[in-house]
């Protein structure tokens, strides 16, 4: 071979390692880059949680969080409804949290910063109108004038505003009184509304303490949803966390479905109800209730919702709930 060939076959082989070396180096850079962009240390993971969120509350007691974050710190916040929640959410307080279908709406609409990251089906008896057993209302008809409590913002406002909807009734032919849950229910007990709008486990509580009457539920209306809500500066700081936030939910509604007398006791002990309505609050759950990502039947359910609470002047303006999903499914 000539010494010319010899030489050029040297150099190719040389700019074929130092290219194959380069490549490599820009491959494991770019794999070193990924790793960084989506597995940002999470310091701290704050959650938000009501009574009603079963599913956190299993999720603290067995510690998956933690399974799922073992380097991270998890902080438990509770609040009495999902507005005062998401308050706290888009301050920055709360990274994750559980509401039903009207207050992410309501938090839209004041620009207030959420992001969709999950839903669950909502139990349908889990939602009601609740009379006194001596009430003079007899038909849909007869709520009007009358004085309804219910707290602003919540899943009860939607499912109040469907119940006046199929009476034909306004807002404006109601009294309603703006009250969270605890206030509503000593209202209720002296007789200073005439109804209440409320859900579980609170629905549960006043049912069996009697005497009362379930007026209208959520069961005679179409399907409804529950949210699982992220604040979107958090999340985008860390890609990932919220499959890992979803499979801990999921972790949970496994141990629930395979644990129900434990679950009985732990959302008994955890929110200091009677054992009788933590057992009638959870007998009223889907088994299993799987939480998912969002699609576009959530929203368009939402949509629905925001342009009646637009048309009735419940909102300040229109709003898109696409605009608040980071991540959606068009294909479900």
């Amino acid at each position: 071979m000539s010494s010319l060939k010899i030489t050029t076959l040297i150099g190719i082989t040389a700019l074929s390692l130092g290219l194959s070396a380069c490549q490599k180096e820009t491959t494991s850079k770019a794999s070193t880059d990924t790793k960084k962009e989506t597995d940002v240390e999470v310091k701290s993971l704050q959650i938000g949680f009501q009574k009603s969120s079963l599913n956190f509350l299993v999720a603290r007691e067995q510690k998956l969080f933690e399974q799922q974050f073992p380097n991270t710190k998890i902080e438990w916040r509770e609040f009495p409804a999902g507005p005062q929640m998401l308050e706290a959410l888009a301050v920055g307080a709360v990274d994750f949290g559980y509401v039903g279908n009207t207050p992410p709406i309501f938090a839209q609409a004041a620009d207030k910063n959420l992001s969709y990251a999950g839903y669950e089906v909502y139990p349908e008896k889990s939602l009601g109108l609740v009379l006194p057993n001596n009430s003079s209302i007899r038909s849909l008809s007869d709520l009007k004038g009358k004085r309804i409590a219910l707290q602003k913002g919540s899943s009860a406002h939607e499912f109040l505003a469907k119940v006046l909807q199929k009476a034909n009734l306004s807002w404006q032919d109601i009294q309603p009184i703006w009250l969270p849950p605890a206030d509503a229910r000593a209202a209720f007990n002296k007789g200073s509304v005439d109804a209440w709008a409320i859900w579980d486990p609170f629905l549960s509580a006043i049912e069996l303490s009697g005497p009362v009457t379930t007026f209208i539920s959520g069961s005679d209306f179409p399907t409804t949803y529950s949210y699982y809500i992220s604040n979107p500066t958090f999340v985008n700081a860390h890609p990932g966390v919220t499959d890992k936030v979803l499979k801990s939910l999921n972790d949970a509604d496994s141990w629930i479905l395979n644990n129900q007398d434990l679950a009985v006791d732990l959302y008994a002990s955890s929110t200091g109800l009677k054992k009788d309505v933590a057992k009638n609050a959870l007998d009223r759950r889907s088994k299993p209730s799987p939480i998912r990502p969002i699609t576009s039947v959530n929203i368009e359910s939402q949509q629905q919702i925001a342009d009646l609470f637009y048309k009735e002047k419940l909102i300040p303006k229109q709003i898109k709930i696409q605009d608040a999903i980071l991540n959606s499914e068009s294909n479900h």
